[in-house]
C-alpha cells in the first residue's frame, strides 16, 4: 500500500479536523470515510493501481466521527465522503447542497436490532431501554422499524451510545435492546438472554452506503469522479475473482477493528457491494428512477417525522446522474 495514500484520524472532532486540514492538497481527490468493510474496495483500487490507471489520484482519509467527516466536506477539506444515504440528509442546508454520486454497498444483515429473548416483536419494545447512536444510521433504522410497527422513538427509553458500545451494553445486560452491527450481532445471539430481533436482510436497499459530494465540486472534478467510479467497479470485480487475496488487502487497508482478515470476512457477510450493473439498476434514469428514489424518500420521511431536517428537499434534487451509467 502506498504510504502517501493513508491518513487516519482519531474519533475526536478536533483531532480529525487538524489532520484533514494538514492534508488539504489541491490535486488528489480526497475521500473521507469511516472504518467499515463497505469501503474496502477503495483500498484494492489503491493497492492494484486502478486509480492511477484510470487517471485519478486519490487520497483515502479515515475519519471515524460522522460530524467531523461532514464538517470537513463542507469546509472543502475533503472532496467527497462515504456514508449512509440517510446521514447526508441531516447535513443539508440551503447554503450547502449535496448530491449522491454512486453507491458502494448495502447492508444485507450487517446492521440489526438485538433484544432480550422475551421481546419477540418490535411492538414489544415499547417502554423498554434501547441503545443506539443519535444522528446515525442506527437512529434511522430503529425509527423505520418503529414506524412500521405503529410506534415512534417516543415510545421507547433511548440510551445514546455508538454502535459498538450499544452492542457491548446489551451483552452486559445494561439495556433491554440495542441497534448495532457485527461482531455484536453474533455476540448478542450467543448470549443466554438475547437474540437478534431484526436485521437489515429483511429490508434490502434500505441501508445503503453512498459517495457524496457538493454539486459544484462534482461538476468541477467530474472526470475524476468518473475515474473514481471506474476504479471502484474494477476493484469490486477483483474481489469477486480473488476473494481471499482481496479480503487481505482490504483488511490491511481499512484497518482498525477490521484489520484481521477473518473478522473482515465475517463482517463482510452482511454487506453487498455495488458494481456498475447494480448501481445502474439502483439509480435508474432521471425519467425512470430506480429504487434509490424510494430509499431517499423513506429517509426524508423518517427524519422529518423526527424533526431532524434543516431544509425541505426534493428527492430528485439529491441524486446526480453524471457518473452512474456514464
Amino acid at each position: 500500500m502506498t504510504p502517501r495514500h493513508r491518513l487516519t484520524a482519531s474519533l475526536g472532532a478536533a483531532a480529525a479536523g487538524a489532520l484533514l486540514a494538514g492534508s488539504a492538497a489541491a490535486d488528489p481527490l480526497r475521500l473521507g470515510h469511516s472504518t467499515w468493510v463497505g469501503y474496502g474496495p477503495f483500498y484494492i483500487a489503491e493497492e492494484m493501481g486502478f486509480f492511477e490507471e484510470e487517471g485519478v489520484e486519490v487520497t483515502l482519509q479515515i475519519v471515524e466521527d460522522t460530524s467531523s467527516r461532514m464538517t470537513a466536506l463542507a469546509a472543502g477539506q475533503v472532496d467527497a465522503v462515504a456514508t449512509t444515504m440517510d446521514t447526508m440528509q441531516l447535513y443539508l442546508t440551503e447554503d450547502a447542497p449535496l448530491v449522491y454520486v454512486f453507491a458502494v454497498d448495502d447492508s444485507t444483515g450487517g446492521d440489526g436490532l438485538v433484544s432480550n429473548a422475551d421481546i419477540t416483536s418490535i411492538e414489544e419494545l415499547a417502554g423498554h431501554s434501547v441503545a443506539y447512536s443519535s444522528g446515525s444510521v442506527s437512529e434511522f433504522y430503529i425509527t423505520y422499524l418503529l414506524q412500521e410497527a405503529g410506534l415512534s422513538v417516543d415510545d421507547i427509553d433511548h440510551t445514546d451510545m455508538g454502535q459498538a458500545d450499544a452492542g457491548a451494553a446489551f451483552v452486559a445486560e445494561r439495556v433491554d435492546a440495542a441497534v448495532t452491527w457485527e461482531p455484536w450481532l453474533t455476540r448478542a445471539r450467543d448470549t443466554e438472554h438475547g437474540h437478534v430481533l431484526a436485521d437489515s436482510s429483511e429490508n434490502p436497499g434500505l441501508i445503503v452506503d453512498i459517495i457524496l459530494a457538493a454539486p459544484d465540486v462534482l461538476e468541477e472534478r467530474l472526470d475524476e469522479f468518473r475515474a473514481l467510479y471506474r476504479a471502484w467497479n474494477r476493484a469490486v470485480g477483483y474481489w469477486e475473482e480473488n476473494p481471499d487475496e482481496a479480503n487481505a488487502i482490504m483488511a490491511a487497508g481499512v484497518g482498525g477493528w477490521l484489520d484481521e482478515v477473518d473478522v473482515f470476512a465475517e463482517t463482510l457477510e452482511g454487506v453487498r457491494y455495488y458494481d456498475a450493473a447494480r448501481n445502474e439498476e439502483f439509480w435508474g434514469t432521471p425519467d425512470a428512477p430506480g429504487a434509490i428514489i424510494d430509499t431517499v424518500g423513506a429517509a426524508l420521511d423518517i427524519w422529518e417525522a423526527n424533526d431532524r431536517l434543516r431544509v425541505e428537499a426534493d428527492p430528485m434534487d439529491l441524486i446526480s446522474y453524471d457518473v452512474v451509467g456514464q
